[in-house]
C-alpha cells in the first residue's frame, strides 16, 4: 500500500539534518511494514531489531553503554553490517526499553552519519522522545485518498484533487463513482487489515469479522496498558464514544458512559486513550487556556470511521445507501475528524449555546477554516452563516443571539493566546456534502469525498 508517509522517510534520508528517526502511531496501522518496504527501497541493507521478542537485545539496550559499543553490539546481533548511508538500522517496540532514548541520543551525537529509525507505538513513554534530540513522525489509518490507491483508483484521486484545485463539478458520472468510494471507506476505514480483506475479493462480507479482531486487541492493550485502577473507566469511556456521537449535542457526557459517572471518575481515563492515539479531541474554541473546561467539553472521535461503523453494529448496506440516520452522522463525522488530523489540523469547534453550532475549526501555521457538513442535500445548514454573521458583526455581537466574537486557539496549539475572530483570520468557510463542487456567496460546498484536499 502507498502511503504518504513514505514522502516523509525519503525527506529525512536526504536531509543533511537527519536525527533518529521516531515512528509512533497505534498498533496495526503498518509502522514496520512500513519502514522494511522504505528500507528495502531506499538502502543496501536493513538491520532489524525488535525488542520485544529479542529479549537478549532489549536487556543490553536497557542499560546505558559507550555508543560505539553499542552500535558494535547492534551490528554483530543483527549480524549485518551498519554502514553510513547505505544502510538502516531499525528498533522495533522501542517502547519495551525505558532508557533506549538517551543511548540514541548519544550515538546521533557521536555517530550522525549512521541512519536509524525506530518504532513505538501512541503513548509509548512518546514524552521521553523530545523533536529536540529526534524527528517524529506518526503514522495514522489510511486516510481516503490513501484508500483510492490501495484499490488501484489512482484516477479518480488525481480528478479529485484537480476539481478541488480549479473548483469545478466533477460531473455526473465521476461524482457518483467517488460518493461510492467514499461509502466504502466509511464501512471499510483506514486499518490495513481491513483493506487487505475488502480486497481479497472486492466482497464486505468478511470485513467486520477483521474489524472486530481489532477492536477485541484494541480492548486488551487497553487492559494491559492502562493506568492501575483505571482500566475499568478506559474501556467503558472508548466503547462509549461512536454512541455519543451524531446526536443534537456533540458533547461527550459522563453520564453516558454509566450510571452516575462524573468528570472526576473519568478524566484521567479519556486523556490515557487520547495519548495513547485511541481516540481523536475536539475542543470547545472559547476555553482557552482553561484547563478544567477543556477538559469538559470535549467532541471525541474513534481513530477510524471503519473501527466506529463495527463498534455501532452499523449494517453495510445502511451506509452504502447513504440514508440520512445517527449512525451515518456519527460515522461522518468521525471520518471528518480522522482526515483533518491527518492533514495536520488542530480540532476545535464553535459553538452558540443552542442556536448553532460549527463542528470543525481548523488551525494550522495560522491558519483557520470553519467547516461544517450534512448528509443530504435537503438537509437546512445554517451555522456557517451564524458564524460568518458573529465573526462580522460589531462588538462582537449579532443582531438575533448576542453571541460574543471570541474564537481561543485550541488548547495544543503552538500558540495559547486569544484572538477576536474576523474574515481574516478564518481564510475559508467549507460546508461538506453529498453534493459536487458549488460556491456560495460566502462559503464553498465541497463533495465530502474531497476532505483530504482541504
Amino acid at each position: 500500500m502507498r502511503r504518504k508517509c513514505t514522502d516523509s522517510l525519503i525527506h529525512w534520508k536526504k536531509s543533511p539534518a537527519r536525527k533518529p528517526l521516531i515512528l509512533q502511531g497505534l498498533r496495526q496501522t503498518g509502522k514496520t511494514w512500513l519502514l522494511m518496504d522504505f528500507a528495502s527501497k531506499q538502502y543496501d541493507n536493513t538491520l532489524y531489531i525488535n525488542l520485544e521478542t529479542d529479549q537478549p537485545a532489549a536487556s543490553y539496550l536497557s542499560t546505558p553503554h559507550d555508543p560505539q559499543e553499542a552500535l558494535l553490539f547492534l551490528e554483530t546481533y543483527a549480524d549485518k553490517p551498519l554502514r553510513p548511508s547505505s544502510s538502516l538500522l531499525i528498533l522495533d517496540n522501542i517502547q519495551r526499553t525505558l532508557k533506549i532514548s538517551t543511548l540514541l541520543s548519544a550515538i546521533a551525537a557521536d555517530f550522525p552519519q549512521y541512519h536509524i529509525a525506530a518504532v513505538t507505538r501512541s503513548g509509548g513513554n512518546s514524552d521521553l522522545y523530545s523533536h529536540h534530540d529526534f524527528d517524529i513522525l506518526t503514522l495514522y489509518p489510511l486516510d481516503f485518498e490513501e484508500f483510492l490507491w490501495a484499490n488501484a483508483e489512482f484516477a479518480l484521486a488525481r480528478e479529485i484533487r484537480a476539481h478541488f484545485t480549479s473548483f469545478t463539478p466533477m460531473g455526473k458520472d465521476l461524482h457518483q463513482k467517488a460518493l461510492s468510494q467514499f461509502r466504502l471507506y466509511q464501512i471499510i476505514g483506514g486499518m490495513p487489515a481491513a483493506i487487505m480483506e475488502y480486497k481479497k475479493e472486492k466482497k464486505l462480507l468478511m470485513v467486520p469479522d477483521t474489524q472486530q479482531k481489532l477492536l477485541d486487541l484494541f480492548l486488551n492493550d487497553i487492559s494491559t496498558l492502562a493506568p492501575k485502577g483505571t482500566t475499568r473507566y478506559c474501556r467503558n469511556s472508548w466503547l462509549s464514544i461512536p454512541s455519543q456521537l451524531g446526536r443534537t449535542s456533540r458533547k461527550f457526557q459522563y453520564t453516558r458512559i454509566a450510571k452516575g459517572a462524573t468528570a472526576k471518575t473519568y478524566q484521567e481515563p479519556l486523556q490515557w486513550l487520547i495519548q495513547n492515539g485511541l481516540v481523536l479531541p475536539c475542543h470547545d474554541n472559547r476555553d482557552g487556556k482553561n484547563a478544567a473546561r477543556q477538559q469538559i467539553n470535549l467532541h471525541l472521535y474513534p481513530i477510524d470511521t471503519g473501527l466506529c461503523t463495527r463498534m455501532l453494529k452499523i449494517p453495510a448496506y445502511q451506509l452504502l445507501t447513504g440514508e440520512e440516520s445517527i449512525a451515518n452522522t456519527a460515522c461522518t463525522e468521525t471520518f471528518l475528524a480522522q482526515q483533518f488530523i491527518q492533514n495536520g489540523y488542530t480540532l476545535s469547534y464553535w459553538s452558540s449555546g443552542n442556536q448553532a453550532e460549527v463542528p470543525f475549526l481548523l488551525s494550522k501555521n495560522n491558519h483557520f477554516i470553519a467547516v461544517d457538513y450534512r448528509i443530504t442535500p435537503h438537509q437546512k445548514c445554517r451555522n456557517l452563516m451564524r458564524l460568518y454573521d458573529a465573526c462580522n458583526c460589531p462588538n462582537g455581537y449579532t443582531s438575533d443571539d448576542n453571541l460574543i466574537n471570541q474564537v481561543s486557539l485550541p488548547a495544543n496549539s503552538q500558540h495559547q493566546a486569544n484572538f477576536s475572530c474576523s474574515l481574516e483570520q478564518i481564510t475559508q468557510m467549507y460546508l461538506l456534502s453529498t453534493e459536487d463542487f458549488k460556491s456560495k456567496e460566502h462559503y464553498q460546498i465541497v463533495p465530502v469525498y474531497a476532505t483530504f484536499c482541504i
